[in-house]
């Protein structure tokens, strides 16, 4: 019995949705450093005046924020339309066919390891409880009070990549003009470490060579940006 004072712990389903939601933000933060940088960069070799790079900076800032979001409620939404597609064959098929449902829902545990009299055992006591539940949990791992929302995926995006983009965006903007490329590449390039150690360690990944590849990423795509603005502003 659950004492009073030790409250439930959360579903595995609910936890591995906050690490998703955890990880996606630090992936668009990232992005939003990567993809900023790079533009005020190449701008900042282009050309001192801080209006453009600004200017730039900004556009880049809106575009980017509004591509995350749009591209993240599109994808959550054809997710949540799929799961709410699969909960309602389930109930067409719990209504049409109980039992044979239930001789499925007894065969899933038996796969499980379970013994065939545990298992009906099991299978019975669930079906009696939430018969919805129990096949919707084991068949497809949806829970119908935690399906992903899309406006939230959207307005997290944006918001990630926005607080992401203000870094370079800041960094190349209040620094004096003789300076203000290569400490917004080496502030970069830390923010990136952080991220990059961030999203390795919420996804149990080796966190040395994760931030590895993001800093030599986000490290070339700011060098390929500024070699790009110096021969624009060459031309120009």
């Amino acid at each position: 019995m659950q004492s009073a004072s030790h409250p439930a712990e959360p579903h595995v389903g609910a936890i591995n949705s906050k690490l998703n939601w955890l990880r996606a933000g630090v992936l668009g933060a990232n992005d939003g450093i990567v993809s900023v940088a790079g533009i005020v960069i190449g701008v900042a070799a282009a050309t001192t005046d801080r209006g453009p790079i600004f200017t730039a900076g900004m556009a880049g800032l809106a575009a980017g924020a509004l591509s995350m979001a749009l591209g993240e409620y599109v994808s959550v939404s054809t997710q949540r339309d799929t799961e709410q597609a699969l909960l309602a064959k389930e109930r067409g098929e719990l209504a049409a066919e109980p039992e044979e449902e239930f001789e499925e829902l007894v065969g899933l545990y038996q796969a499980k390891g379970l013994s065939s009299a545990t298992a009906r055992t099991v299978a019975r006591e669930l079906t009696d409880h939430d018969a919805f539940a129990a096949h919707v949990d084991i068949e497809l791992g949806i829970d119908p009070d935690e399906l992903t929302n899309p406006w939230q995926a959207a307005i997290s995006s944006a918001i990630s990549f926005t607080i992401g983009a203000l870094l370079p965006m800041l960094a190349i903007l209040l620094t004096p003009p003789s300076t203000r490329i290569p400490i917004t590449f080496v502030g970069v390039l830390v923010a990136l470490g952080i991220t990059g150690w961030a999203s390795a360690r919420l996804g149990g990944a080796d966190p040395v060579h994760a931030t590895k590849r993001v800093v030599v990423g986000g490290a070339l795509a700011m060098a390929i940006t500024y070699g790009i603005g110096l021969a624009m502003g060459g031309i120009i």
